[in-house]
C-alpha cells in the first residue's frame, strides 16, 4: 500500500541557533512566513502540500532519515497547517508534554541542508 503524503515541504533555511538542539533530539520548524526572529531557532521550510492531519504511526521524512511519530499534541495539526510550525521531540514519548509537541522515536535530529525534504507520510 502506498503512503499518503499528508504534508510536503522543502527546507529553505536553517537558523544559526537550530543545530545545537539536534543532538538533543529537538527540531523547531516554521514556514517562511513566520516572523524573522523565529528563523534563528528554526528549520525554515516552504510547504507545497497540506493534506489531512498527522497522527501517531505516521512518518516524518527529514532529509535522508525517516522518523516515526509516537504522540501528537492537540494543537500540532492546527499549528502545522496555519503557521508551518512543528516541534519534533525524539523522546519516544507516547503522551505529549506540550500542546504543540510531536513526539517521535528516540534519536538525534538528522543534519539537514537547504533543499532537503520535510515530509509527513501516513498509511491511508
Amino acid at each position: 500500500m502506498a503512503a499518503t503524503v499528508r504534508y510536503d515541504s522543502v527546507i529553505t533555511g536553517i537558523g544559526e541557533e537550530a543545530p545545537p538542539f539536534f543532538s538533543e533530539g529537538i527540531a523547531v520548524l516554521f514556514s517562511e512566513d513566520a516572523p524573522e526572529e523565529l528563523h534563528e531557532i528554526s528549520i525554515v521550510h516552504r510547504p507545497s502540500v497540506t493534506n489531512g492531519g498527522i497522527r501517531p504511526g505516521d512518518r516524518i521524512v527529514l532529509g535522508d532519515e525517516t522518523i516515526t511519530i509516537t504522540a501528537v499534541g492537540p494543537v500540532a495539526n492546527e499549528n502545522l497547517v496555519n503557521l508551518g510550525h512543528f516541534v519534533v521531540k525524539r523522546n519516544g514519548a507516547t503522551e505529549h508534554s506540550q500542546p504543540g509537541d510531536v513526539c517521535c522515536d528516540v534519536g538525534e535530529i538528522p543534519q539537514v541542508e537547504v533543499g532537503d525534504v520535510f515530509r509527513i507520510e501516513g498509511d491511508a
